[in-house]
């Protein structure tokens, strides 16, 4: 579920008017809370150590992170970041697979439907323990899905989910019974942490509680959340009881750097195992490690897509307007003729240096079930001639000192937020400058730390947004619906960019309804179709995963996909759970970056009727996470 994109723009964390979103960059706590010296983040210990081994001889695995976390709340949390952190820390009732992404048993060893598809049974595994000793149940799950159906702060991050749910209930403790409104398509990869009811029953308001203080934090995951210092690290350590096998670092540690460059040079000096980038490294800090001694570069097509939001009006469900947005953005004309005068082969040649391929749908081609391109006579391709064309004939037409002006008679100048830490929204802001320059539009770009205040006001013009993609595409379509808006304008809805269009959300609930998988990708497809035709989001570019870690610390760590995958922000937690210490004796061979793991749990789809089981058998491979 990555929500993610995962990149930086979070997920609601409440606060007075509820929470950032998915992947905007926050230091909210201010430099004085990032604690940064040097640009680097502060230590977790008094004195510098090396990465692989810590004073006491335990193995811990630092990874190197240009995002902090929204939050720790699983209600709430929606950067890649945070999001990762729940994989490992808390079970899913399903997982992918990570060699090729198809779903297998999580907390769930198995489901099937009703013939009417309006009743899903899920066999709860008995053999997961929460880190307190007791044991996890059905009960966590439906208590988990009950609680984001009632409670408004609950549904924040993940309420898309459940919205279809008629009732959930547990009548033994290894058996779940989900009831459905309508059928839905799902309903085996609903990306949704189960929770323990015995710890979150306490909780008083699920919109501000962050899940930051009583550590550790009791999950069921492959580790367990030890320690948390907001802008600065996120600690954990190997689960003993987890039911796939113990993970073979004793501790994991997420270390947030504001300075990218300073988390690679960590990486040379050995002071981190792996350094992920923001998300990627670019491609100068990649170039730079490669033929380095110990370290190894991983380049892979990424999940990601790399977009240019524009403000569609900024709106609450109950219809109440707010924010700043320049007016003539409403007009699809004028959003047309912007990105028609956007280069797409120059970002990818001269900002992305080839780590990329050009974007158009909004999912990215490594999903190839429902990656979507343009036709050729839909196509907004470059021509900045057309772009002024369209932009004369909308009205907006150019003064004697060849600036185009607004129907106010003033000169149109748009605000674009960006990421201070994210060189590639600096990079192609610059060319924007130039290239709309030349239609006559002037461009302030807004580089902050933080992007989530503006942004969640709609105090923006045009904003760099990005989104990972996961297995199952239905969150991140989910985003663009009126119902994911925020219920007022003081509240955070799921919404991504406040789009609300009625044909997109007619044909959202048309593919959740659809089982058929080729009939659903097809209607998946007219989605991004219309995104693209709306000219709300411009996606640019769909970025490698451009990643490296050291071979003196890490002898082999999965990717996801196995032949050409990502090892940070996976579909899972495969790569963390599955990496080895280079100096750990294991018979794992080092010469590929794909770790070799026991006792993963494959599904295999049986069709009986309308009805599926998913039988369980056991595997000698697996791979990666979200």
């Amino acid at each position: 579920m990555d929500k993610n994109d995962q990149y930086g723009r979070g997920r609601p964390r409440p606060q007075s008017r509820n929470l950032p979103r998915r992947f905007r960059l926050v230091a909210a706590a201010g430099a004085a809370a990032l604690a940064l010296t040097a640009g680097l983040a502060t230590p977790l210990n008094p004195a510098p150590q090396q990465a692989e081994a810590a004073d006491d001889g335990k193995k811990v695995l630092t990874v190197a992170v240009a995002q902090s976390v929204d939050s720790l709340s699983p209600f709430l949390a929606v950067r890649l970041l945070s999001t990762s952190i729940h994989r490992l820390t808390y079970e899913y009732l399903t997982n992918y697979d990570p060699k090729d992404n198809h779903v297998i048993p999580g907390l769930a060893t198995k489901w099937e439907s009703s013939p009417d598809k309006l009743t899903w049974t899920y066999t709860i595994r008995d053999n997961s323990k929460w880190s307190d000793g007791k044991q996890a149940t059905a009960e966590d799950a439906a208590w988990t899905f009950n609680t984001m159906m009632t409670d408004e702060g609950a549904a924040t991050a993940n309420g898309s989910f459940v919205g279809n749910f008629k009732k959930v209930t547990a009548p033994s403790p290894t058996k779940l019974v989900i009831e459905l409104k309508k059928p839905q398509a799902t309903m085996t990869a609903l990306d949704v942490p189960i929770v323990p009811k015995h710890v979150w029953e306490k909780v008083d308001d699920f919109s501000k509680f962050n899940n930051d203080k009583d550590f550790p934090i009791v999950g069921n995951g492959p580790f367990v959340l030890t320690g948390y210092k907001a802008d600065s690290y996120v600690r954990l350590k190997a689960n003993k009881d987890f039911w796939r096998g113990t993970p073979k670092f004793d501790e994991l540690v997420f270390r947030y750097y504001k300075d990218q460059d300073a988390a690679v040079s960590a990486l040379r000096k050995g002071e981190v195992s792996f350094v992920a980038g923001s998300p990627s490294l670019t491609p100068a800090q990649a170039a730079s490690l490669k033929g380095e001694k110990n370290i190894k570069v991983n380049d892979a097509p990424g999940r990601r897509f790399y977009a240019l939001a524009t403000n569609p009006g900024a709106k609450a469900k109950n219809g109440e307007k707010f924010g700043d947005g320049h007016p003539s953005l409403l007009d699809q004309r004028v959003r047309n003729a912007l990105f028609m005068a956007v280069d797409r082969k120059t970002v990818i040649d001269k900002v992305f240096q080839g780590h990329a391929v050009e974007g158009a749908g909004y999912i990215p081609p490594r999903f190839s079930q429902y990656f979507w391109e343009p036709s050729a006579e839909q196509e907004l391709a470059y021509d900045p001639a057309k772009a002024a064309k369209l932009l004369d004939e909308a009205g907006y037409k150019k003064n004697g000192d060849g600036k185009r002006v607004g129907k106010d008679g003033k000169p149109i100048n748009y605000r674009i937020l960006c990421h201070a830490t994210d060189p590639n929204d600096k990079a192609i802001g610059k060319y924007l400058e130039e290239w709309w320059g030349d239609l006559g539009i002037g461009v302030t770009l807004n580089c902050l730390d933080n992007v989530t205040d503006p942004w969640l006001a709609g105090k923006y013009d045009l904003a760099f947004d990005g989104w990972s993609v996961n297995p199952d595409p239905d969150f991140v379509m989910s985003i663009h619906t009126c119902a994911a808006l925020p219920a007022t304008p003081k509240d955070t809805g799921a919404t991504d960019n406040f789009i609300c269009d009625k044909k997109y959300d007619e044909l959202y609930a048309k593919q959740l309804a659809e089982y058929d998988p080729a009939k659903r990708a097809d209607i998946i497809k007219q989605m991004e179709s219309r995104l693209y035709d709306l000219g709300y989001m411009n996606v640019m570019a769909y970025p490698n995963a451009v990643e490296a870690y050291r071979t003196d610390q890490i002898k082999s760590i999965t990717t996801m996909p196995a032949k050409a995958g990502n090892i940070y922000g996976q579909d899972g937690y495969w790569s963390w759970w599955s990496a080895v210490p280079a100096d750990s004796g294991d018979s794992s061979d080092d010469s590929s970056s794909t770790g070799v793991v026991v006792g993963i749990v494959a599904g295999v789809v049986v069709l009986a009727g309308l009805g599926v089981f998913v039988a369980m058998r056991r595997r000698s491979t697996a791979e990666d996470r979200e």
